[in-house]
């Protein structure tokens, strides 16, 4: 009997201050098994070098889309075709903007239009980029074109800030991306349900909100079960401090309205679980200052 064929991932590494944690990821994936074939952004090289991922990977790094030698070797259409599965990490605002509006001006962003196969992101920046109005509308569409999200995660960043927006840690990303490869056999095998968890928050002004205590704890404990009977579940979540499930697609929302958004562009589905503690209220105007 020949031997099952490995497991292949194509790595596009972003330019952001997490992208040194994409080099752990490497490691992750080779000592499973997984071959890594990595694509360096320009502003990766910032912060990673390509002899390094290119050591953890065991093979070759690209970056430019006009190598002539990488098109002689292997087209970068092939290139995008050469894997199980696209990830993207850490996947900053500019990368998902890019692939929400279809833009492809450099080798990164081309491989993400021209691949048949699923695209994962780990999205990293500043908290109040995560929460820009742009950015939130792009995760709509990049989630309702497929995309799969791992993450971010709350914490301090490198900026000093602190909330939303840090990139999941290697551990998350790889067992999200096994999951994928190895995707579990159950009785729901096959079927797409669609969660909420956590609570909302409705701002009042920068600083105050109305929200409450809602854990999230629930909601997400319903939907790694689901997902180990081989369900995909699209986890709509409201701001909480918990890891993403094994092998579900987490999209994060603040408000109410953010939330219905979320749950309308992610319908069909044929099961639906409301599980979040929505706001009964909400200010009908946002001050633009902090209220005395």
């Amino acid at each position: 009997m020949a031997a099952p064929a490995q497991k292949r991932v194509l790595l596009i590494i972003g330019g952001g201050i997490a992208a040194y944690k994409s080099l752990s990821l490497i490691r992750l994936l080779r000592t499973a098994g997984v071959g890594v074939r990595v694509v360096l952004t320009d502003a990766a090289k910032e912060f990673v070098t390509p002899l390094s991922a290119g050591a953890l990977s065991n093979d070759k790094v690209y970056s430019d889309l006009f190598d002539l030698n990488d098109e002689a070797e292997m087209g970068h259409i092939a290139l995008s075709r050469s894997a199980d599965l696209v990830v993207v990490a850490p996947a900053t605002a500019n990368m998902m903007a890019k692939l929400a509006t279809g833009l492809a001006d450099d080798l990164a962003s081309t491989l993400l239009l021209a691949t048949d196969k699923r695209v994962m992101m780990a999205p990293a920046m500043n908290v109040r980029m995560w929460h820009h109005g742009a950015t939130q509308r792009n995760v709509v569409t990049l989630n309702g074109d497929g995309v799969i999200m791992v993450g971010p995660e709350e914490g301090d960043m490198a900026c000093g800030e602190f909330g939303l927006g840090r990139m999941a840690e290697p551990e998350t990303i790889f067992k999200a991306v096994m999951a994928q490869l190895n995707p579990r056999m159950g009785a729901l095998n096959g079927k797409h349900v669609l969660m909420t968890a956590g609570p909302t928050f409705e701002p009042l002004d920068p600083v105050r909100g109305i929200t409450n205590r809602s854990s999230g704890k629930q909601g997400y404990a319903i939907a790694e079960a689901l997902a180990g009977e081989g369900a995909k579940v699209t986890l709509i979540s409201g701001p909480v401090s918990l890891a993403t499930p094994e092998g579900v697609a987490r999209v994060d929302v603040r408000t109410a309205l953010e939330m219905f958004d979320a749950v309308h562009a992610h319908l069909p589905a044929d099961a639906f679980i409301g599980v979040a503690a929505v706001s009964d209220w909400r200010a009908q105007t946002v001050a633009a200052d902090k209220q005395k």
